[in-house]
């Protein structure tokens, strides 16, 4: 076992006491430190107790739980023995970082047209973006003198994505946009702008794991904040307290048609939580790769941030979702100050974003209700698909049905693992992403992302060898059903 790369974060004895049910903790049947061990694994696999945190010592863990000593050696002993705690001499004990922390791109581990690639939320090319790059090369031909560099951005496409945010609702000009290759690039120079080696930093969980990913690499500590869909307005509550507890830099947001769980922040709800946490000092990033893909028409919300001041919140968004992943053009919104601090990191490393790219986005978004239409159509079918094949062929998996977004978040039967399933589904060609790479620590092990970006086709082809894998019946090589190219990256 080797030693934490890092102290992180300490967990202390009254906050694992606000967290543990001790009434149920003592009136399970069996020895008590079995009870208490598995409580406290309950809540690392849960992320409340992050990877890598400081345990209390047992002396004063056991003095805040009203047990004995012996009691809590007994249990940080059992799970020392399930690799769920390490002790280091002289330092103490700590959570074990999960071991699961492949990069996006490995999960995709093969590719032709014998692969079902459902690791990636990614929809399939526009069929507006063969007409739109015709026309940003006809574009290009007439700029011949031009150096090909645009620094922050081409002023007409930052004008064009300005005035969607004005008619949303939330005023702005081009001087408050700058364009990044993708939104992913967005959020890489936001966070190195403004979030340093041990500064802490909220997120909803589950959540992106590109996020989560970017900000581990500049050695940010995530603070995860459970998000239940059927309860958002508890999550208000619930950041509250922990950017009270922990003292946050930022929170990272995707208050429409979150990835993975497709929930939706109510109007009402987004208000409480951008005026929450702007009275907690903490800046918001707002992650709208998705805020389009509004697949039951219940119409647009209003911008997160839109009762704030421009401060509160810096706004990331692309076109990769409505249009395709290959079109890297992306953009941060943000306050001047702000915008300048990620403006001054984005020039460090890249000069500029491709202008046909650029020019190609300004058409498509001169038709974008056409474009977005057009995308939803799609997704809205595969979406039915995969909803119907799943309850029909995996009646114990239970979903909720987004009302946009990109994926299904699922919850497995009690005693499936994820990692588990995924490694199985590999060996018959359907390549998953775990759940658990949504979260933080050991959390989502029991939670299975379906994207539904493939085609109704390719959809019932995966959910049947889901099916089989479930039902453990050896049903031998499946028959092979082409899928598209298997990307490099899993969004």
């Amino acid at each position: 076992m080797t030693e934490p790369s890092r102290l992180r974060e300490s967990v202390t004895a009254r906050t694992l006491a606000q967290s543990l049910d001790m009434t149920a903790v003592l009136g399970r049947v069996g020895p008590m430190y079995a009870s208490l061990a598995r409580d406290l694994q309950r809540l690392v696999e849960d992320g409340a107790v992050a990877a890598d945190a400081r345990m209390p010592s047992e002396r004063v863990l056991a003095r805040v739980l009203g047990v004995s000593r012996v009691t809590v050696a007994s249990a940080y002993r059992e799970l020392r023995e399930q690799g769920v705690l390490t002790s280091v001499h002289g330092a103490g004990t700590f959570v074990v970082p999960r071991s699961d922390t492949r990069p996006w791109g490995r999960l995709v581990t093969g590719d032709g047209p014998d692969v079902l690639e459902f690791v990636n939320a990614a929809p399939p090319a526009s069929s507006f973006l063969g007409a739109a790059y015709e026309a940003a090369a006809r574009g290009i031909a007439t700029t011949s003198a031009h150096p090909g560099y645009v620094p922050g951005g081409a002023f007409r496409l930052r004008e064009a994505i300005a005035r969607r945010y004005t008619a949303r609702g939330l005023p702005t000009t081009a001087d408050q946009i700058m364009i990044t290759a993708g939104a992913t690039d967005a959020i890489h120079a936001v966070v190195a702008a403004l979030v340093g080696p041990g500064n802490r930093v909220l997120v909803e969980h589950p959540t992106y794991p590109g996020a989560l990913d970017t900000l581990r690499a500049v050695g940010a500590t995530c603070i995860p904040v459970a998000l239940d869909p059927s309860d958002p307005d508890a999550f208000v509550d619930a950041a509250d307290r922990a950017a009270r507890q922990h003292d946050p830099v930022l929170a990272y947001l995707m208050p429409d048609h979150a990835n993975p769980s497709g929930t939706v922040l109510p109007t009402d709800t987004r208000r409480r939580l951008a005026a929450t946490l702007h009275r907690r000092g903490v800046v918001t990033v707002i992650d709208e790769v998705s805020v389009d893909l509004d697949l039951d028409g219940h119409g647009p919300t209003e911008p997160f941030g839109a009762p704030v001041p421009d401060r509160a919140a810096v706004t990331v968004g692309s076109l990769s979702k409505s249009v395709w992943g290959g079109l890297r053009v992306g953009w941060v919104r943000a306050d001047a100050a702000h915008l300048a601090a990620v403006a001054t990191v984005y020039s460090a490393r890249q000069l500029t974003v491709s202008l046909i790219d650029q020019y190609a986005a300004i058409e498509l978004l001169g038709d974008y209700e056409a474009v977005v239409a057009h995308r939803c159509d799609q997704l809205r079918a595969s979406r039915d698909a995969l909803t119907s094949a799943l309850t029909r062929s995996l009646p114990d998996w239970s979903f909720r049905s987004p009302s946009g977004g990109l994926s299904l978040w699922c919850t497995l039967p009690a005693g499936e693992r994820s990692t588990e399933l995924v490694d199985r589904a590999r060996e018959r060609g359907l390549m998953l992403a775990p759940g658990t790479r949504f979260g933080t620590g050991y959390a989502f092990d029991d939670c299975q992302r379906i994207p539904f970006t493939r085609t109704p086709e390719e959809i019932e082809d995966a959910v049947a060898v889901l099916a089989e894998l479930m039902g453990g019946a050896n049903a031998g090589p499946r028959e092979r059903v082409p899928s598209r190219a298997v990307p490099e990256a899993v969004v």
